[in-house]
């Protein structure tokens, strides 16, 4: 993907289109107008320093995959009105590698935030980002690409896509199984800390813990126990072993038959 960014970069020309023709693909790969965005870029605005949108001649059309936002503030500086705007045209471009150039920003641009970044990339048909997908769409869950939480909706992208890549599908599936069955997909059982907890957790002792044993231990907790409890902790373990160890905690309880031994 790479290569793309490389090859288009010498295959544009600069020219004005007017704003009226410039089309934002927010329903393939496009994140959404943040007004406040626009408005900062608005109030701060010098031409000396100002990019290009990027624009993809296609179909007769243009795309712009990257600068949105500096279009909108022209407009707002117009007062409203559509006006000509010089832009960076690339050709011979297709949606798909729109898509991977508009997640591969960089420079001045606004930040493409995790969840942008990933739908762009499923959309550009990149085979990790649709594993991930499917992964958690398996466990009975979604992905926010606005990265909100909500009822059995996964709104840590970034870190949910790490652990993914760190321990691999299946044991990513079934950590998240173990969350959706045991706190019915609660949106506080989707912040970061009991993702990585519970899913380091399974990593550890996958061919040692009971699965059901760890869904019911972890019913009868708050779903926001682990984050509380890890963050009272202090700094006594990192991050990832403090989530780890709550858990482990949860799965062990007071019993000495099915405790498990502290291997992190």
């Amino acid at each position: 993907m790479n290569g793309i960014t490389n090859l288009e970069r010498s295959r544009y020309k600069k020219m004005n289109i007017d704003s009226s023709e410039l089309i934002i693909p927010r329903d393939l790969y496009q994140r959404g107008l943040n007004s406040r965005r626009v408005r900062e870029i608005a109030e701060n605005f010098d031409e000396c320093v100002a990019n290009e949108p990027k624009v993809s001649a296609r179909d007769d059309k243009y795309f712009v995959f990257d600068g949105q936002h500096t279009i909108a503030a022209r407009k707002m500086l117009n007062g409203g009105k559509d006006l000509p705007i010089l832009c960076k045209v690339y050709y011979g471009l297709s949606p798909k590698e729109e898509a991977v150039l508009f997640a591969q920003q960089t420079g001045f641009a606004a930040k493409v935030y995790p969840g942008a970044k990933l739908r762009a990339m499923v959309f550009a048909g990149d085979p990790q980002a649709i594993a991930f997908l499917n992964a958690t769409k398996s466990a009975g869950l979604t992905l926010s690409f606005n990265q909100t939480r909500g009822l059995n909706r996964i709104g840590c992208v970034a870190a949910a896509y790490s652990e993914f890549l760190s321990v691999g599908a299946d044991i990513y599936t079934e950590a998240l199984r173990v969350i959706a069955k045991a706190w019915d997909g609660h949106k506080d059982s989707l912040r970061a800390e009991a993702i990585l907890g519970v899913t380091e957790f399974v990593r550890v002792y996958h061919d040692e813990y009971d699965p059901r044993r760890l869904v019911s231990r972890c019913h009868r907790c708050d779903p926001m126990h682990i984050y509380r409890s890890s963050k009272a902790s202090g700094d006594s373990l990192p991050a990832p072993q403090r989530y780890i160890f709550e858990v482990w905690k949860i799965y062990n309880g007071t019993s000495k038959a099915n405790a498990l031994p502290l291997k992190f």
